[in-house]
């Protein structure tokens, strides 16, 4: 059971009762992901074909976005999502992203939930979309990255995701030269992620939103350190 809501940019999110939690910032959901997402983890990123990986697929807005700027870009992105509950079709159709995004977007946007889980989906000639669902917890990925969105639900309402185990996991399947972003920059995480072996900087959260969010990076032979 999810209720949609309005945010303070106009853009909608989900509200769990049952977990009393968002799935994005109340202060501005599309606000939120570009800043945190995009041009935070994104467009920092070198790599010339990224692989990205998203802990949390949810409304698909990160993959709707990403897709956006893989199009502006002509940036060809290969696109990993996890997630243990989809949402249903009546409900992501009632979410209003495509119509603030793009003129395009809402073809995508349906596309993106339509499509098989498990395998390459070819959305457009520059993004490439696999789904997994499946709880990453007990996952066994293989497959290495360049950027990941750590998007999972909050320390308080989903601890699991958020252990020591998990970031060892995900720096082992980061390419050198690699970030994580992720919109909370609380202190135990922060600590476990350097205790991982990243390099992790405190940043500027979005206009309005979270005063900081943490993006961390995979460095050869560095020493740990935070601004």
């Amino acid at each position: 059971m999810v209720d949609i809501e309005t945010t303070a940019d106009g853009s909608q999110t989900l509200y769990v009762p049952a977990l009393d939690e968002h799935y994005h910032s109340v202060k501005g959901a599309i606000t939120e992901s570009v800043h945190i997402f995009i041009n935070t983890g994104l467009k920092q990123c070198k790599a010339v074909q990224p692989h990205i990986l998203e802990v949390g697929f949810g409304t698909g807005l990160n993959a709707l976005l990403t897709l956006q700027e893989a199009e502006e870009t002509e940036r060809r992105l290969f696109y990993t999502s996890f997630e243990k509950y989809p949402l249903q079709m009546n409900v992501v159709e009632k979410l209003d992203y495509p119509k603030l995004v793009s003129a395009n977007a809402a073809q995508y946007y349906v596309e993106m939930h339509k499509s098989k889980w498990g395998v390459w989906n070819d959305i457009t000639p520059h993004f490439s979309l696999r789904k997994i669902e499946s709880d990453f917890v007990t996952y066994p990925i293989e497959e290495f990255y360049d950027v990941i969105y750590f998007d999972a639900f909050a320390p308080e309402k989903q601890s699991e995701m958020w252990s020591q185990d998990i970031f060892d996991k995900l720096f082992a399947h980061l390419n050198d030269g690699g970030i994580l972003v992720t919109y909370c920059a609380k202190g135990i995480v922060r600590r476990m992620l350097q205790a991982s072996g990243f390099v992790v900087e405190r940043l500027a959260g979005p206009p309005g939103g979270k005063r900081e969010i943490l993006r961390a990076t995979k460095l050869c032979n560095s020493n740990d350190y935070v601004n």
